[in-house]
C-alpha cells in the first residue's frame, strides 16, 4: 500500500513539474515573441523612414530603395498580423470570430506573399547587378532589370490569387458543408486553420526556389571572378570581390531565415493538426524571426542605411550622455550629406 502511495505521489509530482516547466516555457516564448515584435517594427520602420526621407529630399528613389521600402512595409504588416494571431489564440479577450478572423487571415496571406516575393526579387537584383556573366540571356535580363522585377511581382499575383481562391473554397466547405453546432464549428475552424498553414507553406516553395537559384548562380560568378583574380596578391581588396561577398552574406542569411520561415509554417500546420500549443508558439517565434532579423541584416549590408543608422546611434549616445549635441549633430548631418552626395554621384 505504501508503495502505491509513493508511486502516486511521484506521479503527481511529475505532473506538477511538467505543468511548471510548460508554464515557464510558455512565458519565455511569450517574452521572445514580444522582443521579436518590437525589434522587427524598429528595424523595418527604420528602413521605411530612411527611404521615405530620402525620397522627400531627392524626389526619387533608386530601384533597390523602392524594393527595400515596399519590402519593409509588407514586413511590418506581416509582423502585426502574426502578433494579432498570437493574441487571438492565447488571449480570450482578443479572440477573433467571423469577419474579423477572415480580415486577419487575408491580410496575413497578402503581407506574407509580398514579403516573400519582394525578398526574392531582391536576390535576383543582387545577382544581376553584381554577377559577371557573358550569357546572352543573363545580359538581356541585366539590361531589363526593372522590367524583370515588375514582371516577377505581377506574375506572383497568379499564385496569390490561387492561394486565396483555394482558401475561400475550403472555408465555404467547412462553413456550409456541415452542421453549425459549437463543437463542429470549432473543429471546422481548426481544420481550416490547418489547411491555411499548409497552403502558405506550399505556395512559398516557388519563391524559395528562385532565391536558391540566384544564390547558386552568384556563388558560381564569385568562383569565376576569383579564378581570374588568383594572380593578383590583393584580390580580397578587389571591389568586385567585396560586392560578391556582401551580396552572398545577405543572400545566405536570407536563405537560412527563409528556410526557417518555411519550417515555421510546417510547424504551425503540425501544431494545428495535433492541437499542440507549444509547437504553435515555436512556429510563431520562428516565423517572426524571418521579417525581424533579415531586415536588420539588410540595414548592415546597405551602405546608405548603415551610415544613417550609425549617425542615429551616435546622436542617441550623445543625448544619453547629456553632452552638447548641437555641434555633434551638425557634424553628423554634414557627414551624412557628403555621403548622400557621393552616393548619388556613384549612381
Amino acid at each position: 500500500m505504501g508503495h502505491l502511495v509513493t508511486q502516486g505521489q511521484a506521479t503527481l509530482l511529475y505532473a506538477k513539474l511538467s505543468m511548471n516547466m510548460e508554464s515557464v516555457l510558455h512565458n519565455f516564448a511569450t517574452v521572445l515573441i514580444y522582443v521579436e515584435f518590437i525589434f522587427g517594427n524598429l528595424s523595418n520602420g527604420f528602413i521605411v523612414l530612411s527611404n521615405f526621407l530620402d525620397w522627400v529630399i531627392k524626389q526619387k528613389l533608386s530601384l533597390i530603395d523602392k524594393i527595400l521600402l515596399t519590402l519593409a512595409i509588407s514586413r511590418i504588416t506581416l509582423i502585426w498580423e502574426i502578433y494579432a494571431w498570437f493574441k487571438s489564440l492565447y488571449d480570450p479577450s482578443s479572440f477573433l470570430i467571423g469577419i474579423e478572423f477572415q480580415i486577419i487571415y487575408f491580410s496575413w496571406v497578402l503581407s506574407s506573399h509580398f514579403s516573400l516575393w519582394l525578398a526574392t526579387t531582391l536576390s535576383v537584383f543582387y545577382l544581376l547587378r553584381i554577377a559577371n556573366c557573358s550569357w546572352q540571356i543573363f545580359l538581356y535580363l541585366k539590361w531589363r532589370l526593372k522590367q524583370l522585377i515588375v514582371g516577377m511581382l505581377l506574375g506572383s499575383l497568379v499564385f496569390l490569387l490561387g492561394n486565396l481562391m483555394q482558401s475561400m473554397l475550403e472555408e465555404r466547405f467547412y462553413q456550409y458543408g456541415r452542421n453549425t453546432s459549437v463543437n463542429t464549428m470549432s473543429n471546422d475552424l481548426a481544420m481550416w486553420t490547418e489547411l491555411i498553414f499548409f497552403n502558405m507553406a506550399m505556395f512559398s516553395v516557388i519563391p524559395f526556389t528562385l532565391a536558391l537559384i540566384s544564390f547558386l548562380l552568384l556563388i558560381f560568378s564569385l568562383w569565376k571572378h576569383l579564378q581570374k583574380m588568383q594572380l593578383i596578391s590583393r584580390r580580397h581588396r578587389d571591389p568586385s570581390t567585396k560586392a560578391h561577398m556582401n551580396a552572398l552574406r545577405i543572400m545566405v542569411s536570407f536563405l537560412l531565415l527563409y528556410t526557417m520561415h518555411f519550417l515555421s509554417l510546417l510547424i504551425s500546420w503540425i501544431a494545428q493538426k495535433h492541437q499542440s500549443e507549444l509547437a504553435d508558439i515555436i512556429g510563431m517565434i520562428t516565423e517572426l524571426m524571418y521579417p525581424s532579423v533579415h531586415s536588420c541584416i539588410l540595414i548592415l549590408g546597405n551602405s546608405k542605411l548603415k551610415q544613417t543608422s550609425l549617425c542615429m546611434l551616435r546622436h542617441l549616445r550623445c543625448r544619453l550622455k547629456g553632452e552638447n549635441i548641437t555641434i555633434a549633430y551638425s557634424n553628423q548631418i554634414t557627414s551624412f550629406c557628403v555621403f548622400c552626395v557621393a552616393n548619388k554621384s556613384m549612381r
